[in-house]
């Protein structure tokens, strides 16, 4: 049975409602009352799926005087699709990975910034073909499934991952034609299944961690050490208009965040019961903490180790300008913490 968590509300003082008016140069009269955010299965999301079930969004809104907030949470397992609906203005928030929001961050000129860190989670690729050893055993015929082609967190690491094995700075491109668009579930059941054509997928928790349970099943490449470490996976993103138009709910979904993640490390395994409540995912509750508790996990706002991916995506040609600090594709919110 999911246990119950008590949301504690926190008062916005006035010295905090100084601080947004100063940050944000277009006050408006009346902030939004109805908002739509993505979210996507898997154990990077477990702040914003206790965010959604203990409704902790709405309670901070409250609490800065915006009453009766509806809140829609979008489940899109493609990044891609995501960040175009963002664009489209039909979603106002995206929980995705680093590499969709320094895409649009680029594309937008800056438009589009992080509001907050959400998580990160050692990613492995796996493979049931014995014959892959290292991500060099990999021939034409070999096809990896991943979120999102080229662009992902998966694909942009496995390209850093190729740069270092191979020494090129070209060796990025090597395994493009092998990459198959699917979403984490999808891609759990293709590499399970003996005769389908994907033998390998690049996925996250708790994917990974199903699929090698399974005989044959065996780890080629593990995010940390492409990386040099653990960072985060994934952001929560958004338009420089919405952030305007709404200060103190930006600022009310950093406190919501930040409630949610110390809601979960306050009680793991209550955490890791209300996901699985919601996912219905094959694994145990004390292994999603194991999972929460290992090395490299990392659950916080501030950002660990996202200009990795800034700087290759900027040296491989992918964003322009060249990110000097990760303060430059985050909104002021969260400036004044200790980030890379």
């Amino acid at each position: 049975m999911v246990r119950t968590f008590r949301v504690v509300k926190f008062a916005i003082s006035a010295a905090t409602a100084l601080m947004a008016g100063c940050l944000f140069a277009t006050p408006v009269a009346a902030e939004v009352t109805e908002i739509k955010i993505t979210k996507q299965p898997g154990a990077l999301y477990v702040p914003v799926i206790l965010m959604e079930h203990h409704k902790i969004l709405e309670s901070h809104a409250a609490a800065a005087g915006i009453t009766g907030l509806k809140v829609e949470w979008l489940n899109i397992m493609s990044g891609g699709a995501a960040t175009d609906a963002l664009l489209a203005g039909s979603i106002d928030i995206v929980v995705s990975g680093v590499s969709n929001m320094l895409l649009l961050w680029g594309k937008t000129n800056g438009e589009v910034k992080a509001i907050t860190g959400l998580s990160g989670l050692p990613f492995k690729l796996v493979s049931r073909n014995p014959n892959i050893k290292t991500i060099k055993d990999f021939t034409e015929a070999d096809r990896i499934a991943l979120p999102t082609v080229r662009m992902s967190m998966q694909a942009i690491t496995l390209g850093i991952a190729l740069q270092k094995a191979w020494g090129d700075d070209k060796a990025n491109e090597k395994l493009l034609k092998n990459q198959v668009q699917m979403g984490h579930p999808d891609g759990l059941t293709a590499i399970l299944n003996p005769v389908h054509e994907v033998t390998s997928h690049f996925t996250a928790s708790p994917y990974q961690e199903i699929a090698l349970k399974q005989p044959g099943v065996h780890e080629v490449l593990n995010s940390m050490d492409a990386l040099g470490g653990g960072a985060h996976v994934g952001l929560i993103f958004t338009t420089q208009k919405f952030v305007d138009a709404n200060p103190k709910l930006a600022k009310a979904f950093v406190a919501a965040y930040d409630a949610a993640v110390a809601l979960m490390k306050s009680d793991y395994k209550a955490a890791a019961e209300t996901y699985l409540a919601i996912s219905k995912e094959k694994i145990s509750a004390d292994e999603l903490v194991v999972l929460f508790k290992q090395p490299g996990a990392i659950y916080q706002a501030a950002p660990v180790r996202t200009m990795v991916y800034a700087t290759y995506m900027w040296k491989a040609g992918f964003i322009k300008p060249e990110p000097k600090s990760w303060k430059d594709y985050f909104f002021p919110l969260i400036h004044d913490r200790d980030g890379s």
